[in-house]
């Protein structure tokens, strides 16, 4: 059996979620970066004896259109699949029944599926420093409960909340922009996972193909990528009553 790692984390609290998942099924992982633009996905194929922890973050309430659209690649041959969204303590609303579509439509039979806490991407006082203690705590035990399930050859599929059509995407687009501490060094536009930032010029930003997945921000070695501190400001109030209050991870088996 092989544990296949399939992850779409920009700032990496999608991935901290996912490892403590994966280490607990204890097996090597195999990392398939969804974030990875140059990747070609249609060479990742499983088989029926292979395990996919599948993971994103929830962005509105939904799975990011690109994750969605390089994991429709991957040919999943029947593997079973843990399917993992990740969200800053507001809600993560139908991410994970989109993300349970999208993975059955690739070929995955999905057995397990986990809705966890990490740090608000963008509003990062909200849920700071999760996965804390606690978290990685819930994480183990949930995996336990799923390799138990994996080695008892149960192939049931869980019963996912969420909704069918899926809430509307979108929202306010919150577009990091240089600020006078850039070196135009192109870090940022290197990582970008959709190509948004000039890599000549990274002053220039296609803000239709921006996802605010806020990747350039947490590369950027200068701190010279910012999001406009009103609006920031604005976003923070608007979830200070939704995030105020901690949530706990869950598990659908």
């Amino acid at each position: 059996m092989k544990i296949y790692d399939i992850i779409f984390s920009p700032t990496g609290g999608t991935q901290k979620v996912a490892e403590h998942l994966t280490e607990g099924l204890e097996g090597d992982a195999i990392c398939v970066d969804l974030t990875d633009r140059k990747q070609d996905f249609c060479t990742v194929q499983l088989t029926q004896d292979d395990v996919a922890v599948i993971s994103v973050p929830s962005y509105g309430g939904r799975v990011p259109a690109v994750a969605i659209e390089r994991l429709s690649h991957i040919n999943g041959h029947g593997a079973r699949a843990v399917l993992v969204c990740v969200y800053g303590n507001r809600a993560y609303e139908d991410t994970l029944v989109e993300l349970e579509d999208a993975a059955k439509q690739a070929g995955f039979h999905v057995i397990a599926a986990v809705a966890a806490i990490a740090e608000h991407s963008i509003a990062r006082q909200f849920a700071a420093g999760r996965p804390d203690a606690q978290d990685i705590q819930q994480l183990s035990a949930f995996a336990k409960q799923i390799k138990g399930k994996l080695f008892a050859g149960d192939t049931a599929e869980p019963s996912i909340p969420g909704n069918r059509p899926y809430k509307k995407a979108g929202g306010v687009s919150l577009v990091p922009k240089p600020t006078k501490e850039c070196t135009k060094c192109s870090l940022c536009a290197k990582e970008c996972p959709v190509q948004a930032i000039d890599p000549e010029n990274p002053k220039k930003v296609d803000e239709k193909a921006c996802i605010a997945c806020m990747r350039c921000i947490s590369v950027c070695p200068h701190s010279a990528r910012r999001v406009n501190s009103v609006m920031l400001s604005a976003v923070g109030l608007a979830l200070k009553k939704a995030c105020s209050d901690r949530k706990e991870n869950e598990l659908f088996l």
